[in-house]
């Protein structure tokens, strides 16, 4: 028997999911992804996949799928630093594409160019390159001066 579940986020895991962002790296309410922002995407046919340590409830891994009415994006995949390096990264990796395929949708990610690791997961799953994009993001829209 497995220790572990994979399942679906709820509102009462978000303090959980937090910290999990926090210790990864990944985002949390610093960088706006707060309750409300999470609810919406969900509700606009994104889907938030969390992973559960089924004998201390501890909410170890989260694959976040959001939806731009044209193409699902893959945000927030991590697990913590005390479970890495067990698969996990890439059962959750296929769960996102198991959704990305129920639904019809291409699916689409940016990883940090130094995160070897999740690089190789991601090619062997189907992923490839796009080619010479930069990203740029404007966080704090109060900053925007017209």
């Amino acid at each position: 028997m497995t220790y572990y579940s994979i399942r679906d986020y709820k509102n009462e895991d978000y303090n959980h999911l937090n910290e999990l962002w926090q210790e990864t790296g990944l985002g949390g309410a610093l960088r706006g992804d707060n309750k409300e922002i999470i609810a919406d995407s969900i509700e606009m046919g994104g889907k938030l996949i969390l992973l559960e340590n089924n004998e201390n409830g501890e909410i170890f891994g989260s694959s976040w799928i959001t939806f731009d009415g044209r193409r699902l994006h893959l945000h927030h995949i991590g697990v913590k630093h005390s479970y890495q390096n067990k698969g996990f990264g890439t059962l959750l990796t296929k769960e996102s594409l198991k959704y990305a395929k129920s639904k019809g949708y291409q699916i689409k990610l940016e990883v940090h160019q130094t995160n070897k690791k999740a690089i190789e997961i991601y090619k062997k799953l189907g992923f490839s390159y796009l080619g010479d994009y930069n990203v740029y993001i404007v966080r704090d829209l109060d900053s925007i001066n017209f």
